[in-house]
């Protein structure tokens, strides 16, 4: 049964990219957006003219279905680092949202429809200058009966998308108060607390009855002596082949479990010449991790890890 479907994926996908060239790449991609295998992906992803040296390349994601998810454009052919307007789109074919980029940060205004054409969001995207971060100034909000709950930036906002829900003020276009929601997925329900728009305070209560206090939304996985003490470990122990000439980069991930230990490594592609099991080596010989959290909760997180790879000639 595994052969019939493999190989009704490769009749079908020709007939989703007839307007493909030889310049151009795809990616496929897992239900988190992750690279991965053709026989897992959820997305796929076309890189236009890849091979081409330019300082945008146009980019594609579909659903499985082989319908439009996303138009853009990226500054980096193997990484999406945003640039200009996206598009987003349903699985029906209607338009989510649009959202400007700046060096991959949202700036300006967004629009964002519910499935169905109806009006959802009016907002703006606004760049702080101490952390060159972004932070979303909501101005108008309409509930999916076409109600209108935040008129002129103040109201009572809500969001809800796959099994996650957040609700509370919105004061002169920012977050206020006492905020509540839940994420079904993870299995936690939370209250926290905002000052125009400033996160102050978090409390969490996981699936086990269990409270957790937390002063940051969120916690990136990272190595116990820092990022760069991983990376410099991967250069000296990653074996390269003498192979003159070689030149490319193996893609991979793995997951950081909630304890800290680093499971399920991939290579999703290699240069060959033994380079990806190499590279499972290298990753798996390194064992200080501080696993991530949500909300005071600690999670399972993916990480993802180019290696570039160059011999001389």
């Amino acid at each position: 049964m595994k052969s019939i479907q493999f190989l009704v994926l490769f009749l079908f996908i020709p007939k989703l990219f007839f307007g493909q060239t030889k310049n151009d790449k795809i990616i496929y991609l897992d239900s988190l957006w992750n690279e991965t295998t053709i026989q897992n992906y959820k997305y796929l992803r076309v890189i236009k003219e890849y091979t081409l040296d330019k300082k945008e390349y146009v980019v594609n994601d579909y659903y499985d279905s082989g319908k439009i998810q996303m138009i853009g454009k990226t500054t980096d052919s193997d990484k999406l680092i945003r640039t200009g307007q996206f598009a987003y789109y349903y699985k029906n074919g209607n338009r989510e949202k649009i959202i400007n980029y700046i060096k991959n940060k949202p700036v300006g205004i967004t629009l964002e429809l519910y499935e169905n054409g109806g009006k959802k969001l009016e907002a703006e995207y606004i760049k702080e200058k101490k952390n060159d971060s972004s932070i979303l100034i909501i101005k108008n909000y309409w509930d999916e009966n076409n109600n209108q709950k935040v008129i002129d930036g103040n109201g009572i906002y809500e969001e809800h998308e796959k099994g996650f829900n957040n609700k509370g003020k919105i004061k002169n276009g920012f977050y206020d108060g006492l905020w509540e929601g839940y994420d079904k997925k993870i299995g936690y329900t939370f209250s926290e607390n905002y000052e125009n728009g400033k996160f102050i305070s978090g409390v969490s209560i996981d699936s086990n009855k269990v409270e957790h206090k937390y002063n940051l939304l969120e916690i990136r996985p990272e190595p116990k002596k820092g990022i760069n003490n991983f990376y410099h470990h991967i250069a000296r122990t990653f074996k390269t082949p003498k192979v003159e000439g070689l030149k490319g980069k193996v893609f991979t991930t793995f997951v950081v479990e909630t304890d800290g230990s680093v499971k399920d490594i991939k290579v999703l592609r290699d240069v060959g010449y033994g380079t990806g099991k190499e590279a499972i080596r290298a990753i798996s010989s390194y064992k200080d991790w501080l696993p991530g959290e949500q909300r005071g909760i600690k999670v399972r997180s993916t990480f993802s890890l180019p290696i570039n790879i160059e011999t001389s000639r």
